[in-house]
């Protein structure tokens, strides 16, 4: 599935239109965004839970020439599936 499939089926299971249920989504995925950006969680009781992560700095391998470079520590965010999303999946 990807977004427009999510703004079809979001438009026909609520009776919006495609354009205010595009709206719907997009505002979801901007709060979700803003969210994660100022380092708060977000969770969703069912669903689960979006956080950000911390990777530390590291060291690694250039593939093609076997070189060692320095990996810089950078944020990732996660999800962690909650009990109904895991229940409903199995």
């Amino acid at each position: 599935m990807n977004k427009n499939d999510l703004v079809d089926r979001v438009a026909e299971r609520v009776g919006l239109s495609k354009v205010m249920s595009s709206k719907a989504v997009e505002a979801l995925l901007d709060a979700i965004t803003g969210s994660l950006k100022s380092g708060s969680e977000v969770r969703l009781v069912g669903f689960g839970t979006f956080k950000v992560s911390r990777r530390k700095a590291s060291e690694g391998r250039n593939p093609r020439t076997g070189e060692k470079i320095q990996i810089p520590a950078s944020k990732v965010p996660k999800f962690r599936a909650g009990q109904g999303l895991r229940a409903a999946v199995n």
